[in-house]
């Protein structure tokens, strides 16, 4: 498409949950719903239009050892954008990915900075390791360097103790989730184990990433606090082979993983049927390939989610989540478009028709 070009997107545009239109035009690479006049360079797709998917769990500029140079975290966010996912939240990567976003190309990217973990107490690379007394000034540093979102390693495996264990006395994380908050950045954990959810959700926390450790007695307090959860179920499910592996030396926690693993469905949807907010992340780029948000929705309605709420966790209700904009008028033209409705079978996200970044069709 030209400079000057405009696209018409005709057929059914799902502009919110309840919001279906009959097409929408692309001028100057935003949103409009009035039909321009003059416009002589037409481009129309067909298809059924969705805002951008997000992933909101996801690691662009990391994998299994550590940070990647820049041509391959290219590669993992032209993967993102191709199956879609046009909007991510970067839960924490050692990698220095501001360069993305003067890429008009590539998806956008809000960042909560570097993992902040115990010392040896996460994966080899990832995060700063710290102690207790340090918390509050890392915590600070990585609100100033991110886009409103800071990442803490709330539990991790305990080797003396054999098990997974909260990373951070209550006190510690009290006082940093507070400074974080001064700073107007928001604070996500990394959390598979029940033990360290409460002191993180009476600190003030307002994410909690996996969340296999919520249990009848925690969902209410998530829900009075409006905690937000991201299971990552597709991470979750290597859970059984992460157990395997750690049989010999770690039965207990091996044992504790298999569990998180067999119950995951359950906790998932009664975190749902409670009104805690559910959003789709895949936790890509650590051990996981990145463009897996179709296969992450799916799990969600196999977990028991309607069709609709998952895609709104992707869709509408996670774009008004990270405070961007969806198909509104005048909004960055942002929207993939699939041959089926996705509200009848979400399986369609997996096959985009067309995906439109910054109103220009690059897939």
């Amino acid at each position: 498409m030209s400079d000057g070009a405009v696209l018409h997107v005709k057929g059914r545009v799902l502009a919110g949950p309840d919001d279906v239109r009959d097409e929408l035009w692309v001028v100057g690479g935003r949103i409009s719903y009035d039909r321009p006049a003059g416009a002589r360079d037409v481009r129309t797709v067909t298809g059924w239009a969705l805002p951008g998917l997000v992933d909101a769990h996801c690691h662009v500029g990391l994998d299994a050892h550590g940070p990647v140079d820049a041509e391959t975290a290219e590669k993992q966010a032209l993967t993102d954008r191709d199956t879609g996912t046009l909007l991510i939240r970067d839960a924490g990567s050692p990698s220095d990915t501001r360069w993305i976003d003067d890429r008009a190309d590539l998806p956008k990217i809000i960042r909560a900075g570097r993992h902040i973990a115990r010392t040896r107490r996460y994966i080899r690379n990832y995060a700063w390791e710290i102690e207790p007394d340090d918390l509050v000034a890392y915590v600070a540093q990585e609100a100033r360097r991110g886009d409103g979102w800071v990442k803490l390693v709330g539990d991790w495996i305990d080797r003396d103790l054999g098990d997974l264990a909260p990373c951070w006395p209550r006190e510690a994380v009290t006082a940093a989730i507070a400074e974080a908050h001064r700073l107007s950045a928001r604070v996500t954990a990394h959390c598979f184990a029940e033990s360290s959810l409460r002191d993180l959700v009476e600190a003030g926390i307002d994410c909690v990433e996996h969340a296999t450790g919520l249990s009848e007695e925690l969902i209410p307090l998530f829900a009075e606090r409006g905690v937000a959860i991201v299971p990552t179920l597709v991470n979750i499910a290597t859970f059984p082979k992460l157990a395997e592996g750690g049989e010999t030396k770690f039965p207990r926690w091996s044992a504790h993983m298999r569990r998180l693993h067999e119950r995951r469905y359950d906790t998932v949807r009664g975190a749902y049927d409670a009104g805690i907010p559910v959003y789709v992340g895949t936790d890509a780029g650590g051990s996981l390939a990145h463009g897996l948000v179709a296969e992450e929705v799916a799990e969600l309605v196999a977990a028991g989610i309607p069709p609709l709420a998952v895609l709104s966790a992707t869709t509408w209700g996670a774009r008004a989540w990270l405070g961007r904009p969806g198909l509104e008028e005048g909004a960055p033209a942002d929207l993939v478009v699939y041959e089926a409705d996705p509200r009848a079978d979400v399986r369609v996200l997996a096959a985009p028709r067309r995906v439109v970044l910054n109103g220009r069709i690059v897939g």
